[in-house]
């Protein structure tokens, strides 16, 4: 039987809330690192920087007014005004912007840094959002990463690919929409 080592427990807890200081408060933290981390983002309109830009769909954020203060003042997929958590979390840890992982630009060497599965529109429950025609649900975001470590396999091998997924970063963002589209909007929610 294996027991909690609550020295670890509390560390791992301590790493979190140190990270969610560091978003929420815009606190910057300089953390030594032996190399660069690649980071995974899999959620919703929370966290997604543009994979809805490549599908037929309602859910997009491609248009004014988004993206009206992101560095190039123009929308970008991403459901905000400027940069969204993932953005900020990449600046924060020294590392470029993920990009979307159905963005054509994603491949080669940027596809070490990591990559950005989210969808707007998705839940925990599989028939949350679909009033959004055709949208990546978590499943299928699961199907994205493993068709992504194919790829990174065939450019730095197999133990490479299982060494970058380990160390890497990963930030899950969902759940809204479930209370939101079934909950909020029950005329047109399937609950």
């Amino acid at each position: 039987m294996v027991e909690d080592n609550p020295a670890r427990v509390f560390g791992s807890s301590m790493f979190l809330c140190l990270l969610v200081l560091i978003t929420w408060n815009n606190i910057v933290v300089v953390v030594p690192q032996a190399e660069a981390r690649a980071f995974f983002v899999f959620g919703d309109s929370l966290v997604d920087n543009g994979n809805n830009n490549y599908l037929f769909t309602t859910a997009r954020a491609d248009s004014y007014p988004y993206g009206i203060d992101y560095p190039t003042h123009r929308a970008t997929g991403r459901f905000s005004n400027g940069l969204n958590i993932p953005d900020i979390i990449s600046e924060k840890i020294g590392s470029e912007p993920t990009l979307p992982y159905l963005s054509r630009e994603l491949d080669g060497e940027r596809l070490l840094v990591g990559a950005n599965f989210a969808s707007a529109g998705i839940g925990i429950l599989n028939d949350t959002g679909i009033q959004f025609i055709n949208i990546i649900r978590i499943s299928r975001q699961l199907q994205y990463f493993e068709q992504y470590q194919q790829r990174v396999s065939a450019l730095i091998g197999p133990e490479q690919t299982q060494r970058l997924v380990n160390q890497a970063l990963v930030l899950i963002t969902l759940g809204g929409n479930d209370f939101v589209n079934n909950y909020y909007l029950v005329p047109f929610s399937a609950r």
